[in-house]
């Protein structure tokens, strides 16, 4: 592990924690090779993609990087819990609408909501967009009901006057249904139903964790536990939006439990975060005390990585700080700015700056004028994180002032 201490890698064992995403895994696999190769041709170095060593079970892929004069080897392993993200998600409208009501209600009788706003509007405007796009859907399905159904009304009355009101509620309400379930099957492009499912899931128990969560937190926590005693030099776990925050909670309860004195540097990379759409929930004592605990390790090194013009995240935010836990002493994270408008050309900023969605995820993407992040050199350089950005000053817009109405990290 001498390499490791002076911060060179030669073989590095990856974690990517995806946020709450049904998806099979398999888009991170293809997002990777297909960016990577992108990447890889914009600043004249080398990756290649394989599959992952039969048998080890879990899912992921094999990386080879030929970055910055040395050839390095990464296993990355996606943690996944889309299964439980599938369960989450009601497959009825009347469901979803209820659970609309019941996290609106949430986050505003907490006071959580104000909260937010006082940091970051962007996440808050993402989290009322369904929201907002879920009533505007009931409106125009009622319209249209209602348009149709007097026409039937009409229709019905000129064969005899006493049919009209018994056409025009079957119709509103078959029309009304049929509009809804149209809006629902185009879910795909306005993200209405999918983001209410995932704010829905992040408050359902004000902050808590669900328990189908805890014991997948705890098998990821011992696959990490397993590597940190392989013949590597870094294990590295990237958690991106709502994966960054189960990250911090499984990355605390690893060092609590103990990792082993001289093995592989342990690295944390969190990527557009959303952590105090969770650590400022009432229930959230979990979160916040692993967030104080983990902001003052020396076991490990943390960044983590938001920018600006992503709307989905509390961009150079603090989680520590404005969740009102950080303690004396506290060391991480080191905040930094992917600068979209800066490593985006003019052109690929002027294509993406509207696509919300995808910005969310420029973080595991190329950019085409690259400043001092590239997620690709993170993961398959030749430089530990804590050799990359040691020295790094934290960037001087990063808001830091404790917001939180719920800062106890115990019942």
């Amino acid at each position: 592990m001498a390499e490791a201490e002076a911060g060179q890698v030669r073989r590095r064992r990856v974690f990517y924690i995806p946020g709450y995403d049904p998806i099979h895994p398999r888009r991170y696999r293809e997002l990777y090779r297909k960016e990577g190769a992108a990447q890889a041709e914009i600043s004249g170095y080398g990756l290649e993609l394989r599959p992952k060593a039969p048998g080890t079970g879990a899912y992921g892929w094999h990386v080879t990087g030929a970055i910055e004069g040395a050839e390095v080897e990464a296993e990355v392993e996606v943690l996944v819990w889309s299964d439980i993200v599938r369960q989450s998600m009601p497959g009825s409208i009347g469901a979803t609408y209820l659970q609309m009501v019941k996290t609106a209600w949430i986050y505003i009788s907490t006071g959580t909501l104000r909260r937010l706003m006082w940091m970051r509007k962007g996440p808050v405007i993402a989290a009322l967009f369904p929201v907002g796009a879920l009533i505007l859907e009931a409106l125009l399905a009622f319209a249209a009901g209602w348009i149709l159904g007097a026409l039937a009304a009409w229709g019905a009355r000129a064969i005899w006057v006493p049919l009209g009101p018994f056409v025009f509620w079957p119709v509103l309400l078959v029309v009304g249904l049929l509009v809804l379930r149209w809006f629902k099957s185009k879910d795909g492009k306005i993200y209405a139903y999918y983001l209410m499912h995932d704010y829905a899931h992040s408050a359902g128990l004000r902050g808590a964790y669900p328990p189908e969560l805890e014991v997948r937190m705890a098998e990821f926590r011992a696959r990490i536990a397993a590597a940190l005693e392989d013949d590597v030099d870094e294990v590295l776990v990237v958690g991106h939006s709502s994966g960054s925050y189960l990250a911090v909670t499984i990355l605390a309860d690893l060092i609590r439990a103990g990792v082993p004195a001289g093995g592989p540097a342990l690295s944390f990379l969190s990527l557009g975060q959303v952590v105090p759409m969770v650590s400022f929930l009432p229930r959230a004592w979990r979160l916040r005390a692993d967030l104080a605990y983990l902001s003052t390790r020396p076991e490990l090194f943390w960044l983590d990585v938001t920018a600006p013009g992503d709307g989905c995240a509390f961009a150079l935010c603090d989680p520590v700080a404005v969740s009102g836990v950080a303690p004396e002493g506290q060391r991480w994270p080191l905040a930094i700015s992917a600068a979209f408008t800066q490593t985006l050309s003019p052109e690929r900023w002027a294509e993406l700056r509207w696509r919300f969605f995808r910005l969310h995820f420029q973080y595991l993407c190329a950019f085409d004028r690259p400043g001092d992040y590239d997620y690709f050199r993170i993961t398959a350089g030749p430089q530990t994180l804590a050799a990359r950005y040691t020295g790094r000053a934290p960037s001087k817009s990063r808001i830091d002032v404790p917001a939180s109405k719920y800062t106890s990290v115990a019942p």
